[in-house]
């Protein structure tokens, strides 16, 4: 669904590589840890093996799986992302086998790669969940893994964009759609996976210590992750 149904806010939207490209320099100190990387570590999963960050932005989800993994078995980590200057960032944490340019939809990457492919926070600026679930499964080995974390469509539906502040203030969003745990679900089988884990995080003591303004959602679903396992 649009997010233009539930938005309440109207702030002035722009497409993803104009936004990210303007968010770099502040997207760090916006997100929160607390967003995806709690979910993450929360996850029972292995990430032996070659592993692939999809829409890897400033390489803080690549940082995390190095400092927990790299030395369990994760043997090398590639990066993806549409942003130039998002890359730029993740260049500089020389963590990364490889960095591309590249739409997470159609990678141009060799087929049956990875071990692992991650992706997390994403999926909400994609019109169609279809396009993703069927490049991760063609990047992934057989027995492989999909590990994908979001913003919780809940909280779109609250009207609450993806955004950021501009120097002097203003609030921009970023071109956003309400994807259904249902649309991940057909998209996802239809290419080929199992769902073998999937957890929500709500807005808690931990969110309101960061952003007193969201005493209003605690208790709310904000993000959510998914595990996903390429059937042979």
């Amino acid at each position: 669904m649009e997010f233009s149904l539930f938005d309440q806010r109207r702030y002035p939207t722009v497409d993803v590589r104009s936004g990210y490209g303007e968010w770099v320099g502040e997207y760090e100190s916006s997100v929160c840890d607390t967003m995806d990387l709690r979910l993450l570590d929360g996850l029972s999963l292995s990430w032996d093996g070659d592993v692939l960050d999809l829409a890897c932005g400033t390489g803080r989800v690549g940082a995390w799986l190095t400092e927990r993994w790299t030395e369990r078995g994760a043997s090398c980590i590639d990066g993806v992302d549409l942003t130039p200057e998002m890359l730029e960032r993740a260049k500089d944490r020389s963590i990364y086998r490889s960095l591309t340019v590249g739409d997470i939809r159609d990678t141009g990457l060799p087929s049956s790669t990875y071990d692992t492919v991650v992706q997390s926070l994403a999926d909400e600026h994609l019109p169609s969940l279809q396009p993703l679930y069927t490049e991760a499964a063609r990047l992934t080995r057989p027995g492989g893994q999909f590990v994908i974390v979001g913003f919780h469509p809940h909280f779109l539906m609250q009207g609450v964009p993806t955004h950021y502040h501009r120097g002097d203030g203003e609030a921009v969003g970023i071109e956003s759609y309400v994807h259904l745990a249902s649309d991940h679900f057909v998209a996802a089988v239809a290419s080929g996976w199992t769902l073998t884990n999937f957890t929500e995080g709500l807005v808690d003591d931990d969110w309101v210590a960061v952003k007193p303004k969201w005493e209003k959602f605690r208790h709310h679903p904000v993000s959510y992750a998914m595990v996903w396992s390429k059937r042979s």
